[in-house]
């Protein structure tokens, strides 16, 4: 399992560019004119992990094999985008899809790159776009409440249900929030993820600076940060720009620009970092002499949904997962090392899964 963000924002932003640089692909035409994206398009990057190479070094892995991220470029929106104005109502259809939204937003001064409203104010460009979401989730959720009206009557359950969550929604909307400040119960909580509202899924704010404020940010993006903070949201800064310059080169040159910038890792891992904490996301591996494996999995999953991440077959039959700690798996040199030291432990189907766990799953075919 890994994780599908749609990257959204206003025209000219550096949507495209940043996306194009994570992807490390031209399959996004990146252009100083709005809507350059036409079609949304969908890259998949490896999440760099260092520990999965020091795990598949010490086992001799053959192959190392990392979890993987989506991203989905969706075309920029603008004011009217909740009532098909630019490419507005398909693509809004795609945000639906995602897990997650990277919100990209200007925060660089660039005479020679046109903003859409010819000014460069991070902060209202992330209102309107969440304002256009707003209004998408209301006319959606009014549209579906009438839907229901038949089957509710009947005593229907899970429309009656439905109706109830929608109704929060709604009304929370309509005070001037996003469905994600709602507060759902444990119980609701899968029935309020299929409802698949825009402004239930978490935002992570990507502020888009210039190279030179890469490091430390700006003003612009000090802004950004204080409103994701009231939001209860994430937020990074990153330089698109650099960012695809580091994207043409290898990893040892990529190490070296880094360095000369004053950066101390790619934006890109930060962006992922992000994203799994605002997702709450962990990782954990399978080892051997085969491959190295990372798989990602949803903080508090227990082991034999972990082991279904695999397959179902792993969930189906589980039996146990021999587990040892990442820590322990490096001190001892490996497997057989933490067998000799009483470090593999033996859990059952009540095990919390850790970060960074090491595990080998039985089960009944």
């Amino acid at each position: 399992m890994g994780f599908k963000t749609g990257i959204v924002g206003l025209p000219n932003v550096g949507k495209s560019t940043l996306f194009n640089a994570l992807t490390k692909t031209a399959a996004a035409q990146a252009a100083n004119f709005p809507f350059c994206t036409i079609e949304p398009n969908v890259g998949e990057v490896a999440v760099p992990d260092e520990r999965l190479d020091i795990l598949a070094q010490i086992a001799g892995s053959k192959q190392i094999i990392p979890t993987r991220m989506t991203f989905v470029d969706i075309a920029g929106l603008v004011k009217g985008a909740s009532k098909g104005e630019g490419l507005g109502n398909q693509f809004l259809a795609n945000i639906r899809e995602c897990d997650a939204i990277a919100h990209v937003v200007r925060c660089f001064e660039d005479g020679d790159v046109t903003h859409v409203d010819g000014r460069v104010d991070p902060v209202e460009d992330a209102q309107t776009i969440e304002t256009e979401l707003m209004l998408a989730d209301m006319e959606s959720i009014e549209k579906r409440l009438q839907g229901l009206v038949r089957k509710v009557r009947g005593g229907d359950k899970e429309a009656v249900d439905q109706e109830r969550l929608l109704k929060a929604a709604l009304t929370t909307l309509e005070s001037g929030q996003p469905a994600r400040t709602v507060q759902i119960d444990e119980a609701d909580a899968k029935s309020w993820k299929m409802l698949q509202l825009l402004t239930s899924k978490p935002i992570l704010y990507v502020c888009n600076v210039d190279e030179d404020q890469a490091a430390s940010g700006n003003a612009h993006s000090d802004a950004v940060a204080r409103m994701a903070t009231e939001q209860g949201a994430g937020a990074v800064v990153i330089s698109a720009k650099i960012e695809e310059e580091i994207s043409q080169l290898d990893a040892e040159e990529a190490d070296m620009f880094l360095d000369e910038m004053g950066l101390k890792e790619a934006g890109l891992d930060r962006v992922i970092r992000a994203g799994y904490t605002l997702l709450d996301l962990q990782t954990y591996f399978t080892v051997g002499p085969k491959e190295a494996r990372a798989w990602t999995i949803a903080a508090g999953t227990l082991a034999p949904q972990a082991a279904g991440v695999i397959h179902g077959d792993f969930e189906r039959g589980f039996i146990r997962a021999e587990t040892i700690a990442y820590d322990d798996y490096v001190a001892f040199k490996g497997e057989q090392g933490c067998k000799d030291a009483g470090k593999m432990r033996v859990e059952g189907k009540t095990y919390v899964v850790k970060d960074g766990d090491v595990l080998h799953f039985l089960f009944n075919a």
